[in-house]
Order: C-alpha cells, then structure tokens, then sequence
C-alpha cells in the first residue's frame, strides 16, 4: 500500500513537472515586409479593426492583423514612438518624440483629425479603459499627459519624477510606468491626477517594457540587465526575479494562456509561465530575429508581433547598420 502511494505521489510530481516544462508550440508562422524605410519603436493591435499599427520612421504604417496587408499610411507623425487605441472614441492617437506632439486619427478611415500638444519627447502611450483617458509619457519633460478623447484636449500634466518608459492600467482607477533613468515604478491615480506610490526595483536596471495580470495583480517588468521582476501591484513586494535575454524593450502578458512574453533584441522571446500568483517559471525561448526588441499581442489569436529589420555584419564595437528597405513584421504563433 506504502509503495502504491509511493508511485501515485511520485507520478503526480513528475506530471506536474512535466507540465511545467511543456512548450508552446509558437514559432515564426508569417513574416509581413513593408516597403518603407526608417526606424521603429512601439506596435498595437486594434481588435475592434483587425488591425496593427507600427511606428516607422516619421510615420505609422496599418497592416490588417489577419492577412498582413497593408491598409494604409499615417503620415507626418515625426520621431513616432507609440499609437493607443481609443475604440469607445473611434480615435487613435501617435505619440511623436521630435515634434512633441499626439496626432489624432479616425479609425476607420484613418484621417487625421487633429494635432495635440503634449510634454516633451513623448514615448510610450496607451488608453486607458477605467479613466477613459489616454495617457501619454513624456521622456525629456519627466511626466505624463492626460489627454481627453471627448475634448482632444491635456486635462492634467503629471510630474513623475525620472524618465517614464511602458505604462499599464489596472482597470480600477491605478496606472502603473516604469521609470527608466531612477529604477522605479511609479503608480499614479488618473482621476484626481495624483501620486500614489513609488516602487524601488531590487536587482533591475533602467526598466523599459512593462505588462500586468488584472486578476492577480502581478506586473511584469523587464530591464536593461537582463532580467524580469514580477511584483505585486498592489504592495511592490517582489515576488520573483527570472532571467531574460539581451536587448529587451517589451513585454506583453497573455491572459488567457496565463503568460507574459519579453521581446529581446538578440533575437528570441522569453516566455514566462504563470502558475500560480506567486510562483512563475521560464517555459521557453522563442527563436526571433535580430532587432526584434518591441512586441504586441493579439488578445483574439494569441499571436505576437514583432517589428525589425535586416542588418549588415557588424564591425568591432560598432553597431550594425540597418538594411535599406528590409523591414518586416514578424508574427509568432502556432
């Protein structure tokens, strides 16, 4: 009887483990090129539109997330960064680093609706759901802008304290960003504008890429040193620190498949199993290309994109040139 027990105990263990190592199964399915040239920051999946938006250069390009045709051009949007997607407004919004500006776009038609104002250097943006505001981070002016999608208009500017990067909403009145230049993760409260608490990170360096799990309140930071902090939200405990790849500047967190994915730079995707609130493993590396550092997530097809581009073969200490005309989005799945 002992030794049946043994063997049930024993077999349960070893399924447990077994399923902890279980893959994905997601690999490079599709690569999308587009004829333009430029360099890249931030992409975003608009679910309602079947559509994604990449930063490219001085210009937005949309691509239909299904099928990977291109369905148009967002120019003269200088040194664009990011784009959030305002569906309950129809709007879409590119933040653009040279001009200082957000250029307003319908999204359906993709006409431009309007120029917008904002703080200096404006990086990474999003919508957020609970507030019903886009917020915009500033990277030279050190805050964040809040924008009104009803108005087009900057209702509050809110001083953050160090060089903002990635931010995520909570979906119940708290926006969380990573500061990149202090070490930090600041929480904001974007109704009454006001600071609500400040986390210093614990072995992680200049964060950059930023995601959360509502239902459990754990946020997903990468930094510059090769690793991810998983923190409690609501507390800034540290619950975990789990390596990385190199050249990181994304992370996005399926919540469905219960699973964040870092985009890497050195060409794959770190994929980070949540089993538990509190415990959480590396399940796999993805095979990507080089330069592929920024990532989103179709929520509908659990697919990834990635943007990047072909480069010369580097020389000493120097970086590698970029390919003329080579740029291309890629999607992983299965």
């Amino acid at each position: 009887m002992k030794h049946t027990l043994f063997t049930i105990a024993f077999l349960a263990g070893l399924s447990a483990a077994s399923f902890a190592q279980q893959k994905t199964g997601f690999h490079l399915i599709q690569t999308h090129k587009i004829q333009s040239d430029g360099g890249w920051d931030y992409l975003t999946v608009d679910q309602k539109n079947n559509n994604l938006y990449v930063s490219h250069g001085n210009q937005v390009n949309i691509l239909n997330k299904n099928t990977g045709d291109s369905t148009g051009v967002i120019h003269n949007t200088l040194g664009v960064h990011g784009i959030a997607i305002a569906s309950s407004f129809q709007k879409g919004y590119t933040s653009n680093g040279r001009s200082g500006t957000c250029t307003v776009f319908d999204l359906t038609t993709s006409s431009i609706l309007g120029q917008i104002t904002v703080g200096q250097n404006p990086d990474a943006t999003f919508f957020d759901d609970f507030s019903k505001k886009v917020i915009v981070f500033n990277g030279k002016s050190l805050d964040a802008s809040i924008i009104d999608p009803q108005t087009d208009k900057v209702i509050a500017t809110i001083p953050l304290g160090g060089k903002p990067e990635a931010g995520v909403s909570d979906g119940k009145g708290k926006i969380y960003v990573n500061i990149e230049d202090t070490g930090e993760i600041v929480c904001f409260d974007p109704i009454t504008f006001k600071v609500l608490s400040r986390y210093k990170l614990k072995g992680g360096e200049e964060p950059s890429g930023l995601a959360i799990d509502r239902a459990t309140s754990r946020l997903f930071t990468v930094c510059a040193n090769k690793v991810m902090l998983i923190l409690d939200a609501k507390t800034g405990r540290q619950v975990v620190t789990l390596p990385i790849g190199d050249g990181c500047d994304g992370v996005v967190f399926d919540p469905i498949l219960k699973t964040a994915y870092s985009s890497n730079g050195e060409g794959n995707i770190t994929v980070v199993k949540e089993e538990s609130a509190e415990k959480f493993v590396v399940q796999e590396t993805i095979a990507t290309k080089s330069g592929a550092r920024t990532i989103a997530l179709d929520a509908v097809t659990h697919h990834l994109f990635l943007p990047t581009a072909e480069f010369e073969k580097a020389t000493g200490t120097a970086r590698p040139k970029r390919i003329s005309g080579s740029f291309k989005i890629l999607e992983i799945g299965k």
